[in-house]
């Protein structure tokens, strides 16, 4: 889990990467939570979503938004964070560029920058997203989303309301061309903190199921 340094939009940007362990090893990028609510590359969910991928052979990547820890720079509402985000993509991508595939994860604020990236980037085929704040920001951006992917949500979440998760997932879910995933974890908080090994359960049956051979979902 070697600590790197990376240019960004404003300055440099500090992270965890672990390399992939074969040729054409896929990638993965996690996002954290808002940094004006204490969120960093070391979130526990984070961190669990880093482990998953490393052990599944992904080339993986973890890294502070501009203003967190070492990352040079200030907060910046979500506009500078997407670019830290498409700057960090393409440093993972500089080392893996042989990479066939690319997935998203993001936990709450890092779930909507998550989002937003993917609008942008066609070779992102998967994403994860935890506790997405469907309530606070409007994703009417995904219009359409292009890749298939899962919303996970914590029952007792009181900070983004797991209606507004559900709304959104219906929303989606009219589109052609995708598949959304969506698992509501009974009794978890907006942080999971009794559920986590629920939460990493979820994790793991989805990408168990995109990652075998036989998945229908390209």
């Amino acid at each position: 889990m070697p600590h790197v340094i990376f240019p960004g939009p404003e300055g440099r940007l500090e992270g965890r990467f672990s390399p992939g362990l074969r040729p054409r090893a896929p990638v993965a990028m996690i996002l954290h939570p808002h940094s004006q609510g204490g969120g960093t590359m070391n979130d526990r969910i984070v961190q669990m979503l880093y482990k998953n991928f490393t052990e599944r052979g992904f080339a993986t990547l973890r890294f502070n938004f501009r203003g967190v820890g070492k990352s040079q720079g200030s907060f910046d509402n979500g506009i500078g964070e997407l670019s830290d985000a498409a700057s960090a993509l393409d440093w993972v991508q500089s080392i893996h560029p042989e990479a066939q595939t690319t997935w998203i994860a993001g936990v709450s604020f890092g779930a909507l920058i998550g989002m937003q990236l993917l609008m942008r980037r066609p070779e992102i085929r998967g994403f994860i997203s935890v506790a997405p704040p469907a309530n606070m920001y409007d994703f009417s951006f995904l219009a359409p989303c292009p890749a298939s992917g899962i919303f996970i949500q914590g029952s007792a979440d009181t900070v983004v309301q797991p209606n507004s998760v559900t709304k959104l997932v219906e929303k989606l879910r009219t589109q052609k061309h995708i598949t959304i995933h969506h698992d509501e974890i009974p009794r978890a908080n907006h942080f999971f903190e009794n559920e986590l090994e629920d939460l990493k359960a979820s994790v793991d049956r989805y990408l168990d199921f995109r990652l075998d051979p036989s998945c229908p979902i390209t």
